[in-house]
């Protein structure tokens, strides 16, 4: 361990916050929740969730319907207030702030349904997250990069709701990536794609984390694609990780077949 991430470099008297110590400079953890809870009514949604991921890591989650898995990327972007519990982020706790702070911290998120905006052409809703940070020349170039990188030269002048719906997947993955974000989270980016369309997906997300440095947390239930992309599978049950490690690892754990496969233990299928 180097001094500079050595805690006890930093003096007897320096005393780091519980994020500073999960997350931040001196880990590699760029991303944690630590116990976090969130209930509707009587129902428990996540329960005393431990989730962590490190930079530049692409990690998938996993588990069957009513898991978890969409309400804890709503948590961690902040569309949903955790009922108990904590999110740190990059050596900050961003359990309370609000989901535009997250985005300028470093935080995106495309969720399952593409909302782009149908009305706008293609190029309108390329340049609406660029315009954020960068005008003139910088702009008009950093939207042909954009439409570019989502496959889509050609169709700057077309309006978003006659895409294709793996094409308007594509745009908004652009939209959300060229907010140069840390961490990109993604909510079943293939669900309903073709086999073709979820090679685009599976090609365009590895680029953009091996290329980019972007970590990813990515909800699918396609174990192929999961295949195709993930470092490190996390299987959500019940509100709670269940099981963590590799596709291999999860697709032969027995526990896994039977709460997720839905495949039993020495059955003749």
């Amino acid at each position: 361990m180097s001094e500079s991430s050595d805690p006890a470099s930093l003096g007897p008297n320096v005393r780091q916050t519980a994020a500073e110590m999960a997350t931040g400079d001196r880990t590699e953890t760029l991303l944690q929740t630590e116990d976090l809870v969130k209930t509707f009514g009587g129902f428990t949604a996540t329960d005393s969730v431990d989730f962590a991921i490190e930079e530049g890591e692409l990690r998938c989650l996993i588990g069957p319907n009513g898991a978890g898995k969409s309400t804890l990327l709503k948590l961690i972007t902040g569309t949903l207030t955790p009922t108990d519990g904590a999110v740190y982020y990059n050596g900050h706790d961003i359990t309370d702030l609000a989901p535009n702070k997250r985005v300028d911290r470093g935080i995106s998120m495309k969720f399952q349904v593409p909302s782009v905006y149908g009305d706008l052409t293609v190029r309108e809703n390329a340049r609406l997250p660029i315009q954020q940070f960068a005008d003139g020349a910088e702009r008009r170039q950093l939207v042909r990069e954009s439409i570019d990188a989502a496959g889509l030269s050609g169709y700057e002048q077309v309006e978003a709701s006659t895409l294709s719906h793996g094409q308007q997947q594509q745009l908004e993955i652009s939209m959300a990536a060229s907010l140069e974000p840390d961490l990109l989270l993604l909510d079943e980016p293939v669900a309903g794609l073709s086999v073709d369309e979820r090679a685009k997906i599976a090609e365009r997300v590895t680029r953009l984390n091996e290329d980019e440095g972007i970590a990813f947390i990515v909800i699918e239930h396609d174990t192929d694609f999961v295949g195709e992309i993930a470092d490190k599978v996390t299987v959500l049950d019940e509100g709670d990780v269940f099981r963590e490690g590799s596709i291999e690892e999860i697709e032969s754990d027995p526990a896994v077949k039977r709460i997720y496969l839905g495949e039993d233990d020495g059955g003749d299928e």
